[in-house]
């Protein structure tokens, strides 16, 4: 019987958002590869909520979490073939816009301050005309991502630790190239694989994100968090430019007005959700160790600056002024 309400539930939501989509003016279909607890998701949903209240219903927002809509990729090509309207995506828009690489450089920020002045500087606006002009996406709002943090079943503390250290990296040459001069091993893997080549020794070490950390279960097979902050990012909510301009100049003020607030709320929930990773993590079991974070970066440059193109050392070096 519960299951049955459950699923009459389910229906009659699925029912009022399309009856809501039908009345509306217009519809924006904004998918995602988050998970539905995910802070990219509520913030979306917030992003929802103030568009169509303040739209008064001429907007309806479906969300599409958990890539049901397809990967970021996926995504990124409906948007321009017109099939869907909104996503998350970062760094990958390099393959269409060069200066998007610079999202994901190894040790270009100093910290977060350095990266939020960074993303609100002319070097920042740089990089989304550039993404707009070659994409035909417009960044709407933009949210920090949790820094890339190294894992290991002995304390890091400097590149000397490393020594050799089997590492799985995400086949990205840049990853690769950095942490070869860093000495250490670094191994391209799918993050899928990674639990077992822990367990197995095939690996010794990964990086990523606490919040990938935390819901891989990486306690169970890693003692460490060796704090490097190897990589600090950011992320665009971006929408369709066709899309955007077909509404009236009121509307699109509406969506601009909702997206400034969906940014400054995603924010509040990511500085919580940070504390929260890293109690969670240290309550598991795994010791955060402190790591000369500027002992690595000055051996990781030239292996950064050999991997970018004479463009993107000059926003590198823009960057490192401000």
């Amino acid at each position: 019987m519960l299951k049955q309400l459950l699923a009459g539930a389910a229906i009659g939501a699925s029912l009022l958002g399309s009856q809501a989509a039908l009345a509306a003016d217009y519809t924006l279909k904004f998918g995602h590869l988050a998970n539905e607890q995910n802070i990219w998701n509520q913030a979306a949903l917030k992003f929802k909520e103030e568009v169509e209240a303040n739209s008064d219903g001429r907007i309806a927002v479906q969300v599409f979490p958990n890539e049901q809509l397809g990967s970021e990729m996926d995504v990124i090509n409906s948007i321009q073939l017109g099939t869907a309207d909104m996503t998350i995506t970062g760094e990958s828009l390099q393959n269409w816009a060069p200066k998007a690489a610079m999202m994901a450089v190894p040790y270009l920020f100093r910290d977060e301050a350095h990266l939020r002045r960074t993303v609100e500087s002319d070097v920042g606006r740089q990089i989304e005309q550039q993404i707009t002009e070659r994409t035909g996406l417009v960044p709407l709002a933009w949210f920090e991502r949790g820094p890339r943090e190294l894992t290991s079943n002995r304390p890091i503390e400097t590149p000397a630790d490393l020594d050799g250290l089997r590492l799985r990296v995400p086949n990205v040459p840049l990853f690769v190239d950095t942490w070869e001069a860093l000495g250490a091993r670094p191994t391209p893997m799918a993050f899928s694989e990674v639990f077992t080549s822990l367990q197995q020794n095939t690996i010794e070490g990964q990086e990523n994100p606490l919040s990938l950390i935390e819901s891989a279960s990486l306690n169970e097979v890693q003692d460490y968090v060796n704090v490097t902050d190897h990589v600090r990012s950011w992320i665009y909510v971006v929408i369709g430019k066709q899309k955007l301009e077909s509404m009236p100049d009121d509307l699109q003020q509406v969506v601009r007005d909702a997206a400034d607030e969906m940014q400054r709320y995603e924010q509040t929930l990511f500085v919580e959700d940070q504390q929260r990773l890293r109690q969670s993590l240290e309550e598991s079991g795994m010791t955060f160790v402190d790591v000369d974070q500027a002992a690595f970066a000055e051996q990781a440059e030239p292996a950064v600056l050999e991997s970018l193109d004479a463009e993107q050392r000059e926003l590198y070096q823009a960057i490192q002024d401000l």
